[in-house]
């Protein structure tokens, strides 16, 4: 039997008010997850460590940020 169908037949053996339960839940579900991928990845942290672009090297610069990171 497909998941589909199992889902199915559950769904047919609730009583009435559970179908509701379940209806919302599932409503919940769906924005939550519509929320999810509408989120963007926000870059306002690029940029960040360009004064010391001078000072240190791209490899030395990712070492440096994750030893102030975990400061």
């Amino acid at each position: 039997m497909a998941k589909e169908e199992r889902i199915e037949e559950l769904i047919r053996a609730l009583p009435a008010d559970l179908k509701r339960e379940l209806a919302d839940f599932a409503e919940f579900l769906l924005k939550k997850h519509a929320a999810r991928r509408k989120k963007r990845l926000s870059l306002d942290w690029a940029g960040g460590l360009k004064e010391y672009r001078n000072q240190y090297t791209s490899l030395e610069l990712q070492k440096k940020s994750l030893e102030w990171w975990g400061d």
